[in-house]
């Protein structure tokens, strides 16, 4: 059974729209083991966005030259410390964030952990954002996410990411 490429455009209804300075592309990784055990970003940040902490799933910009399939095996190996098999596309998932005039354009991937190692995270990850991987169920990811979901990033990060883990489970369980 071939699954259809999930294609979401979300609108960011936390902070008023004023103008979009930038389009940034993302890839991101719902990134699980064959334990059954699921590994996302967990998050405490203190900034223009408020003080939240949050789950988030791993992965970040494509840099210059570099494609978002070629882009989500650095960011996972940066970030978890994990190499993956990419099972496949998950979909794409356009958002934004107004209050810094961007717009995210994520493209999501279903991938299997194959080697544990040590992440490589950047000064900014670690200082700033206090980067660390979180080993979760897909219930508890779910549960996560809705608890969460209690300030505005976390709706924005809710909103995006909880049909993807659901076109996810879906795609494993297919």
């Amino acid at each position: 059974m071939i699954l259809e490429e999930l294609r979401l455009s979300l609108v960011d209804t936390e902070w008023p729209l004023t103008y979009t300075s930038h389009d940034r592309h993302v890839a991101r990784g719902i990134v699980y083991d064959d334990e059954g055990n699921f590994y996302f970003m967990r998050v405490y940040r203190e900034d223009d966005f408020g003080k939240a902490t949050l789950i988030e799933t791993a992965g970040g910009g494509v840099e210059a030259g570099e494609s978002p399939d070629d882009a989500i095996l650095r960011e996972l190996s940066e970030e978890l410390g994990v190499e993956v098999e990419v099972m496949g596309k998950i979909g794409v998932v356009d958002d934004y964030y107004n209050l810094i005039h961007r717009h995210n354009i994520n493209h999501y991937y279903l991938c299997r952990v194959t080697e544990f190692g040590e992440t490589h995270m950047t000064e900014d990850e670690i200082k700033w954002f206090h980067l660390s991987t979180l080993k979760v169920s897909y219930e508890e990811a779910v549960e996560e996410y809705k608890k969460r979901a209690d300030t505005p990033l976390g709706k924005l990060i809710c909103q995006r990411e909880l049909p993807v883990l659901l076109k996810a489970k879906n795609m494993l369980d297919a």
